[in-house]
């Protein structure tokens, strides 16, 4: 008969071996290690606080460099919607609550005001991994960076006409840039051409009329492999 004490698999069981078993060492070394890391934090935001400054997170040495900001803040994402809040929520702005709420910083703002300086704020920037100074644009990006917005506003000026003589006459214009690319392509090619031909031109020139040019003595060779040294009169002289 099985053990009734024991697991179908061999091993004894009991009424919590489903219970996950903590290694109480490890975990108390890392409440020491977050303990001594929140007291080194409440240490320099003393210092900052005696000193006239303000508390900064000290920056690892992953940080990027802050870039302009490409997508639109959304101020109304939540107009209209419930949210569920903790219980104890509202009481200041730390933790999640209902407003604005920033997951990289646990806080959580009441009006657009507040929130948009928060994300252009140093402590924010910090927290997203940012140093918060810009990278000094060289020549070539800042040339770049022109003729991306020159075409971003030639594409809204397309989008914008109405009128059918506008469009005729934007279909014209690209029209005719379609018309001087295939030109430029054509000279390109035939100026190949043209050097590949006096190319060979010239390699006959110095080395005479040995010099065996690719494709042309095909026929020759057929011939001498058939056997054939060239076709004469059956006439009798």
């Amino acid at each position: 008969m099985p053990d009734k004490k024991g697991s179908a698999y061999g091993t004894p069981a009991s009424d919590t071996s489903f219970r996950r078993n903590y290694d109480l060492d490890e975990y108390a070394q890392k409440a020491k290690v977050r303990e001594a890391a929140e007291k080194e934090e409440a240490k320099a935001r003393y210092e900052a606080k005696l000193a006239g400054k303000k508390y900064y997170k000290p920056m690892t040495g992953d940080e990027t460099h802050t870039k302009a900001r490409r997508e639109v803040i959304d101020l109304e994402a939540n107009v209209g919607k419930t949210l569920l809040v903790p219980a104890g929520a509202g009481q200041g702005k730390r933790g999640r609550s209902a407003g604005f709420y920033c997951s990289a910083c646990d806080l959580t703002f009441k009006d657009n005001m507040q929130w948009v300086e928060h994300i252009n704020s140093m402590q924010h920037l910090r927290n997203v991994g940012e140093t918060g100074e810009v990278k000094k644009a060289t020549a070539e990006e800042v040339h770049q960076r022109i003729i991306e917005v020159w075409e971003r506003l030639q594409e809204q000026k397309k989008a914008s006409t109405t009128t059918l003589k506008e469009r005729l006459e934007l279909r014209e214009e690209e029209a005719a840039k379609e018309r001087e690319a295939r030109r430029l392509k054509r000279q390109e090619e035939l100026a190949k051409k043209k050097a590949e031909k006096e190319a060979a031109e010239k390699i006959k020139v110095e080395y005479g009329d040995d010099v065996r040019i690719e494709g042309e003595h095909d026929e020759d060779d057929m011939m001498a492999a058939m056997g054939i040294t060239g076709f004469g009169t059956s006439k009798k002289k």
